[in-house]
Parts: C-alpha cells; structure tokens; sequence
C-alpha cells in the first residue's frame, strides 16, 4: 500500500489527481491538503510514500514546503506541480531536491509514469537504508570496558567534522572497523569508503593504484584508468598500513591532502579530489620518522586526530562479550544454534595470551564450537585453544 499526499490549493485539481492515482492502482492510498500548512502537519505525523505539491500556493509556496520536507523527512520523493509561469521556479525546486515536475494541466501519462518512478525510488532508498543498516552493524565495536567506550565516544565526536584522523594499533585490532564507523557516521555517508592496504601492493605500482595513470604511462598501462583517490571523490579514503607507503608515493599523498590536487601517473594535467583522508598502522611511526622511512610533514597532516585502538589483552574485559558475539555470528552464518560458553572456559579464555587479538579470538571461537561439545567446556579449551 502507497501513501500518496497531494497538496494543492485548487480544489478541482485536487479532486481530478486524487481521482486519476486512485483508479489507476487500487493500493495507492491517495489523501489531500488544500495548502502548504496543512500539507506539511500532515507530512510530520505520517509516513507518506511521495508528495506532489503544487508550487505557487497562499500562506505557504511549494518551495517552503520542499525544504521544510528535506529537513524532517528527506527521504520523501517531491513532485512538484506547476503554472505555465512557474517554469522556473520548478527547475529551481530540481536543484533544491525535488524528484520531478509535472505541468498543469497534467499530462496523465507523463504523470502516472513520473509517480511510479518516484514510488520505485522511494522503495529502493529505503532497501539501500536498511543495507547500510545491516552493513554497519557488521561494522560496530563490540564491547563496554573503558578503552572501547572512549574510542566510540571519540567516533561520535570527530566522525561528523571534516578532520583526518590517524588509527593506530597492533594487528587485529580492530582499526578497520573504526574506519567504517568514522565514514557511516559522516556527512560522507552517502558516497564511497575506498579502502586501500598500503601493505599489499607493490611499491612501484602503489602510485598509479592511488592516483591512477594515462595510456602509456608505462608498459602495461594499455588505457587510462582513475585511481582509488579518484574513485572516492566526494567520500573516504582508508589507508591501511599507512606506514609501508613509499617516501615518493608519501609526497603524492601529501599533496593531494595540502592542496586537494592528485595528478595520474604519466600525466601533465592535475585533478581536483574532494576526499577525506583515514589512515591506520601498526607500526610507531615517530620512529619511522626518526629512521627516514615516513615523511614527519605527512605524519602532522593525518594525525590531526590520533585514535589508538586497544590489545585484546588491554581489554580482557570484552572477552565474554566478544565471545558471545562470534558465537552468534558464526552460529548464523552456519546456521546452526549457539553454542554456550560455560563460566570456566570463558574464564580460561580471558588468561590467554592473545598476541593475534580479536583476528585470534575469533578464530579460536570457530574453532571450539566445531570441535568442541555441546557446551564448550574448559577441557575444550584446554585441548583445542590451546598454542
């Protein structure tokens, strides 16, 4: 069922648009208001599906109202209706976030074909919404010791600023997890986090993969191809491991972070990027500074904000709960039910040595509840946990 409001101060096009979306689909749900007041109380004490609002209107105009709606509710498809003389003004309405507009006298197969698709948009918005739901709570830290809790309350802090921030911490941590909620809950949330492991490509190609290169550039540079600054235009850039990036590719990046220009690999012509910057490493980069391996101006143009993410054995606390949630993780992706953890082997886990972190614990989860019984006992533990 479709929740359909139309705002229109005419009475006679209220009633014809209400009689048109009601007999061409019996799950539409059509009401109405007769001005931009009424329209916009409505709109805030129900969940409408689209609005088709009519632009020139007394006491509230259809602009009001649109960037009233983009406001509370912008998840609303808004299709504007309007005058021969409103041409101008309906394009404006465009820019400020309408779906579409219609002309009057409406046209009624430009109209039916503009409120399905605004309808189809409406239903994947919401699909893509609850993906990024689902998404994101693959991406949450998981525990309440002390150290974890600060680390989130630093997320909701810096995540909405535009500020670069700089992730440190052993392996398996759990940096690339802070990345992901640094990016979700940014005004960046809705374009690309690219995600690049310094570490894994090769020191000659980690410049044309960062900035991209021109046909013949090299030797197997057979087309143009953009990079991955360039892929996160308008979104986030993750640099994992940071810290093994060569010194020439360290000086791009510093450059395209001072002056928000990359330039491809054989090329003359800069690039303008709009792109914040996460990086993360398991390495002390003061004493890479001090060694001559990382440049110190680009360690003071990422560290604007420095995270440092925890052991596993910093925080042992977490470990019944981590514990809890790969049981459940694993029993779900296996499809099986959840294994219990009793009270000594949980015991027996938090005074493990976890030099792999959560990487380890995970892994040591799986394997118990595969190999061990029915409840995961501390002998399991003990024959099947163990280094």
């Amino acid at each position: 069922m479709s929740k359909i409001l139309i705002i229109e101060d005419e009475a006679a096009i209220r009633r014809v648009l209400s009689k048109i979306l009601s007999e061409e689909n019996d799950t539409y749900q059509v009401e109405d208001a007769e001005d931009g007041f009424l329209g916009l109380e409505k709109i805030k004490n129900n969940d409408y599906d689209l609005v088709l609002c009519d632009i020139k209107m007394p006491k509230m105009d259809g602009v009001e109202v649109l960037e009233a709606v983009k406001k509370i509710k912008p998840e609303i498809p808004m299709v504007m209706i309007s005058g021969h003389g409103d041409m101008e003004t309906a394009i404006q309405t465009m820019r400020l976030g309408a779906f579409d507009y219609i002309s009057k006298p409406p046209d009624l197969n430009r109209l039916l074909n503009t409120v399905r698709n605004a309808l189809d948009r409406k239903q994947l918005v919401v699909e893509n919404t609850i993906l990024k739901k689902k998404v994101s709570k693959n991406y949450e830290m998981v525990g309440d010791s002390e150290a974890v809790n600060h680390i989130k309350l630093m997320i909701d802090k810096v995540a909405p600023t535009e500020a670069r921030v700089l992730i440190t911490g052993p392996n398996g941590t759990g940096k690339e997890l802070v990345a992901h909620q640094l990016h979700e809950k940014s005004e960046r949330a809705n374009f690309p986090l690219i995600e690049v492991n310094c570490a894994a490509i090769p020191s000659e190609l980690i410049e044309s993969e960062l900035f991209g290169h021109v046909k013949g550039a090299f030797t197997s540079a057979i087309k143009d191809r953009a990079g991955k600054f360039e892929a996160a235009d308008r979104g986030t850039i993750f640099l994992d491991e940071i810290g093994d990036m060569s010194l020439s590719a360290q000086a791009k990046v510093l450059r395209a972070l001072q002056e928000s220009m990359i330039t491809r690999v054989g090329a003359d012509k800069d690039i303008k990027v709009d792109v914040r910057v996460i990086a993360a490493t398991n390495k002390d980069l003061k004493t890479e500074i001090a060694e001559g391996r990382f440049r110190e101006d680009l360690y003071h143009r990422l560290a604007v904000i420095l995270i440092k993410v925890p052991s596993l054995n910093d925080r042992r606390d977490d470990i019944p709960v981590l514990i809890n949630h790969f049981t459940e993780k694993i029993a779900s992706e296996q499809g099986n039910v959840p294994k219990q953890f009793s009270e000594k082997a949980i015991l027996l886990l938090q005074d493990y040595d976890w030099t792999g972190n959560i990487r380890e614990l995970r892994n040591v989860v799986e394997r118990l509840i595969i190999l061990g019984g029915s409840e995961i006992s501390e002998s399991d533990v003990q024959l099947f946990a163990s280094k």
